[in-house]
């Protein structure tokens, strides 16, 4: 079956792409959108939404389960998979003109800056994101917002590695001795390991990249496989994948451990938007609010292990706080430029 690349996907615009990223087009945003009885009452006549995903799957049957108890009658059909793929479904229903998602998150904000210049999204300003959030977690034209954001971490299983031989440092992870012990995620098929492998070739470049992929690492797809491959002791040590399936993994009482790198972290935004075409709009434009509403932020953080950028929301005790974090910084439309070199260049190394 042929992989639907971006340039595949995105082809009619290739034409105009650089100019649009040159002199970017810039309208008004819309008013916020409020959670009013009107809305709610034509999202029921609608009776349904679909929410394409590429967050874990048992948090996003925590979100839809939520918002369906809130809004009766209305029902959320969740369709997760990873950021790649859900990029790759979207971009083939449209091709064909199906019009299925309505509301659309994903670890690849760059997904977001491609749908954008296709002019595929709605402008929806939830009333939440407009009175909470930092001008920098918001698209200007009220096209997306950050929904969840969360870190690439390394981790280790404390049932084989001790905490003074781990590794502190991504520089760590090239030490001779974890040879044939590390897993590692894809980039070609996840956002946030996409996002990841950016901000690292960025920072160490694509000498670092290619040493460890001489350390025989397991390779895995989602960036929720590393942590549960750590925390069965398959390997003993995670170049990347999810924080937040860590911070899970740990509060349960697993055998694992987070590592924030000395040279710092990949930080991973997770946008959500409503699609143009959404054939549910209004049940879209709920949906959309729900999710940036205090009750969905503070679930995602609680019971996700998620950050959020809600000024309201609280960070759950006993984890490291955002802010004291050494942060590797987002950069979207530098992703949105390089992910086809990524995809090519990693799959070479690796040989996957």
């Amino acid at each position: 079956m042929h992989r639907f690349s971006r340039r595949d996907l995105l082809k009619a615009s290739l034409a105009t792409a650089a100019a649009v990223h040159a002199q970017p087009i810039r309208a008004a945003a819309p008013e916020p959108t409020a959670i009013t009885p009107a809305l709610i009452e034509a999202a029921r006549k609608e009776g349904k939404v679909a929410y394409y995903t590429s967050v874990d799957l048992p948090l996003a049957e925590r979100i839809a389960k939520s918002f369906e108890a809130k809004f009766p009658g209305i029902v959320v059909r969740t369709e997760r998979t990873g950021a790649e793929r859900v990029f790759q479904r979207i971009g083939q229903e449209y091709g064909s003109r199906i019009y299925a998602v309505d509301v659309v998150n994903s670890s690849d904000a760059a997904h977001f800056i491609a749908w954008k210049r296709d002019g595929l999204l709605a402008p929806v300003v939830p009333e939440d994101v407009a009175r909470h959030y930092p001008a920098d977690h918001r698209d200007p034209d009220g096209m997306f917002a950050s929904f969840r954001v969360t870190l690439s971490a390394v981790g280790y299983n404390t049932n084989l590695v001790k905490a003074e031989e781990a590794p502190k440092s991504f520089a760590d992870l090239l030490d001779p001795k974890w040879l044939g012990k590390i897993v590692k995620a894809h980039p070609a098929y996840s956002g946030t390991i996409m996002t990841a492998t950016f901000q690292i070739v960025r920072e160490l470049g694509w000498p670092y990249i290619e040493k460890l992929a001489k350390q025989k690492v397991m390779q895995v797809q989602s960036a929720t496989d590393p942590p549960k491959k750590l925390a069965l002791g398959e390997r003993a040590i995670m170049a990347d994948g999810g924080e937040y399936n860590l911070f899970q993994i740990k509060e349960s009482g697993g055998p694992v451990e987070l590592v924030y790198p000395t040279e710092g972290i990949p930080t991973v935004v997770g946008p959500n938007a409503v699609f143009k075409n959404a054939p549910n709009p209004n049940a879209a434009r709920l949906f959309q609010c729900y999710c940036f509403s205090p009750e969905c932020q503070q679930l995602i953080v609680d019971h996700g292990g998620l950050r959020s950028m809600h000024a309201q929301v609280k960070e759950k005790p006993g984890r490291k706080p955002f802010k004291e974090v050494k942060a590797m910084k987002e950069d979207a439309v530098g992703v949105d430029k390089m992910s086809e070199e990524i995809k090519a260049r990693y799959s070479k190394l690796f040989g996957v």
